[in-house]
């Protein structure tokens, strides 16, 4: 397949798909005999897979330990899983700052009453050093 057929089916722009090539994260294509990329299914699956572990949060340096990782069907999962249990620590911690992050700026809404900039006590709140 083509790339364009290729970002059609993953949802990925064929600019990224070339930068992966790039990087050696989606392994080249063969050529045609016009010079055009010729993706196949592996190409397909690799892709996918990038994909759902980037939309999972994975950075490329996590990406590209998975799918070295992911070459080695016989071996036991235990490095597959500590990357899962970080990412998920990071989940949780960024969630943890969103959810102070939501609760601050509730109490900011919730303590401003006035009807002027001047009186206004979410202004004055962004002057205070922040609470950590």
């Amino acid at each position: 397949m083509r790339i364009g057929e290729l970002a059609r089916a993953t949802g990925t722009k064929a600019e990224t798909i070339r930068y992966y090539e790039r990087e050696g994260i989606l392994p080249a294509a063969d050529r045609t005999d016009s010079n055009y990329r010729d993706y196949s299914e592996n190409h397909l699956a690799a892709l996918t897979f990038v994909r759902r572990a980037r939309e999972l949060g994975f950075s490329m340096a996590q990406v590209r330990e998975l799918l070295a990782l992911s070459d080695h069907d016989d071996k036991p999962c235990g490095n597959v899983d500590q990357l899962v249990q970080r990412q998920l620590a990071e989940v949780e911690r960024k969630i943890a700052d969103l959810t102070a992050l939501r609760t601050e700026l509730g109490e900011m809404l919730r303590s401003c009453r006035a009807e002027r900039i001047g009186e206004c006590r979410i202004v004055e709140s962004l002057a205070r050093p922040l609470r950590r």
